[in-house]
């Protein structure tokens, strides 16, 4: 199912951007863990929309119905399945749509893929709505994987040319909660202020803007995943891609190691407090698809919204001929903001399924 992610773990997403409501059905979570739902709702409106004039303006509460799987607040070895209840749906601003696809949206090919029969309202399956169930089920899991001595934290590195401080080699969970507690998510605040300025130029411009997200996990052990084809990479970007609007995910210095020297690029081992480390992380924590014990360090990035004011071209379904259009609606002038924790809870779905794979299903 091209919905569903994961091994052990299974994380399945359901729903449309204007149907009734959207979900995630999560088969495999260890039983006995007990889930702190305030927490979860803390990690969920750090994604919700409506909170800020460069968000969508569209309100939704984003509170998950647990239908199944939690019984007195605990996981009970059952799927957890849970619903988010859609309420600020516009759904006649999409109307004049039907006929003639969005640039830059998934419009056109789910015309071709589905007939004709797509619910595309809002972006249907694809829209960034279906990111809220995502971060449930990642939210869930950074609990889990907390008591396991796990940390998983972003920060938006990038909006436009604007660069925010890239994380230290050795973050803290004190450094990704303090990040996390912010309204705008950065490292550095006077770097997050330009970044918010161009995203308001973008706004008034009637246009929109990219950036990246610098995602990192700490206190993984070493000897964490596989070689070729099913390394941690491989698994983490297949998962990452699945996020609507991201285009790119590196790690560790990414495509700017092509431009190095191996005497650049290569991480030398040491030994410090008892255990073998590198002296610095070039490889993001990954040697071979498996993790080396140094943080795993990742970056994805995240195109700019593509439903903008302006007349753009396109064409008409129906009369196979060249017309414009011009988008109507509430959308976010920049993605990247409101990405930061759904990379996060991706991430950290994807490490709780390697971990209980390490440990045959159980920890």
């Amino acid at each position: 199912m091209s919905s569903e992610f994961g091994k052990l773990l299974k994380v399945s997403v359901f729903g449309q951007s204007h149907g009734k409501a959207i979900g995630v059905n999560i088969d495999g979570l260890p039983a006995g863990e007990e889930i702190d739902l305030k927490e979860l709702q803390r990690f969920l409106d750090r994604r919700r929309p409506g909170k800020s004039p460069l968000s969508t303006a569209r309100s939704e509460a984003d509170v998950p119905e647990i239908l199944s799987g939690l019984e007195g607040g605990v996981t009970c070895g059952a799927p957890l399945c849970a619903v988010i209840r859609n309420s600020d749906q516009h759904s006649k601003d999409y109307a004049e749509l039907a006929d003639a696809p969005r640039p830059g949206h998934a419009d056109y090919t789910a015309w071709v893929k589905w007939k004709g029969h797509a619910d595309m309202r809002g972006g249907g399956h694809f829209s960034g709505r279906l990111t809220a169930p995502l971060c449930i089920a990642g939210g869930i899991a950074k609990q889990i994987l907390v008591r396991r001595g796990v940390y998983v934290g972003a920060h938006l590195y990038s909006v436009g040319n604007y660069l925010d401080a890239p994380l230290p080699e050795y973050p803290t969970p004190k450094l990704f909660e303090s990040v996390a507690a912010k309204p705008f998510p950065v490292l550095n605040d006077k770097n997050g202020e330009l970044m918010q300025n161009l995203i308001e130029r973008a706004r008034q411009e009637l246009d929109s803007v990219g950036g990246i997200v610098e995602c990192a996990a700490i206190g993984l052990p070493a000897g964490l995943g596989d070689p070729m084809f099913d390394g941690i990479e491989n698994r983490l970007a297949a998962a990452l891609f699945g996020i609507p609007a991201v285009k790119g995910v590196e790690f560790g210095k990414g495509f700017t190691a092509a431009y190095l020297h191996g005497s650049q690029n290569n991480d030398p081992f040491a030994v410090r407090d008892g255990r073998i480390v590198t002296e610095t992380n070039h490889a993001g924590g990954i040697l071979g698809g498996i993790t080396t014990g140094m943080p795993i360090v990742l970056r994805a990035a995240i195109k700019p919204t593509p439903s903008i004011a302006r007349e753009q071209q396109t064409v008409s379904l129906s009369r196979q001929e060249n017309t414009e259009l011009q988008i109507h609606g509430r959308h976010d002038p920049c993605i990247a903001p409101r990405a930061v924790p759904v990379v996060e809870a991706v991430t950290a779905c994807v490490l709780l399924d390697l971990l209980l794979e390490g440990n045959h299903g159980t920890f």
